[in-house]
């Protein structure tokens, strides 16, 4: 049985009023003792609460589960399409789609989000760029660059790539060279093995469910690149 924010709410304010109850049983509520012990005890209770939600979340956001996907989804394609019930888009892991025509072992697909990750700290791209919600909002949101439809409309005809993630190394490793905005990244002198590991990572980045984050990816009605 799984239990929302709302049940778990309700649980602790439950558990905090009748364990405050008992605890102050015969005592006036302007007595200070009365408030000192529902502190306490609400306060125990809120704590309890938290550790189980902290170990519930590390439980359900660790690599290898249902929200955040084996570094192996890179040898995957990824979808993005609506969840009726649960109201917003999420991934959704399709067939096969080798990453620069490879099937990567597991080892070898974390060694190199290891290192897509290393290259987007050495660079700093959370100075501009917001990841997973964290970050600034001067250039595009990378969540779920894989997905965005410009890698295929747009870059593949502007740098003359063959396909979405050699385009995507090309424009990173060259961005002032294929500027589409007038906001331009800068040459952050990015080699093609560098590369080729940030692609990787926004790939796998792009397969965690983030709760329809952001909202409603590659359908804006700002942009229209039909």
């Amino acid at each position: 049985m799984s239990f929302g924010w709302l049940e778990v709410v309700v649980a602790s304010l439950l558990i905090t009023l009748v364990g405050g109850t008992i605890l102050t049983r015969g005592r006036s509520w302007l007595d200070p003792v009365f408030w000192k012990r529902f502190a306490i005890v609400g306060s125990l209770v809120m704590f309890v609460f938290l550790w189980i939600l902290t170990f519930d979340t590390l439980s359900k956001t660790s690599v290898g589960t249902d929200r955040v996907p084996n570094p192996t989804v890179i040898n995957k394609k990824i979808g993005y399409e609506m969840d009726a019930e649960k109201g917003y888009f999420m991934p959704v892991i399709l067939g096969d789609e080798p990453l620069f025509g490879k099937t990567y072992t597991e080892e070898e697909a974390t060694q190199l989000l290891v290192k897509g990750k290393l290259v987007i700290q050495s660079r700093n791209c959370m100075d501009c760029h917001t990841l997973l919600g964290n970050g600034a909002y001067y250039a595009p949101d990378l969540t779920k660059a894989w997905l965005d439809p410009k890698w295929e409309k747009i870059m593949m005809p502007m740098t003359g790539a063959k396909t979405k993630e050699e385009a995507m190394v090309k424009f990173l490793m060259h961005p002032d060279k294929y500027a589409t905005w007038t906001r331009r990244m800068p040459n952050l002198h990015i080699t093609e093995e560098e590369a080729k590991a940030v692609v990787a990572y926004l790939k796998w980045m792009a397969a965690i469910n983030t709760n329809g984050f952001p909202d409603h990816f590659g359908r804006s009605k700002l942009v229209k690149l039909d």
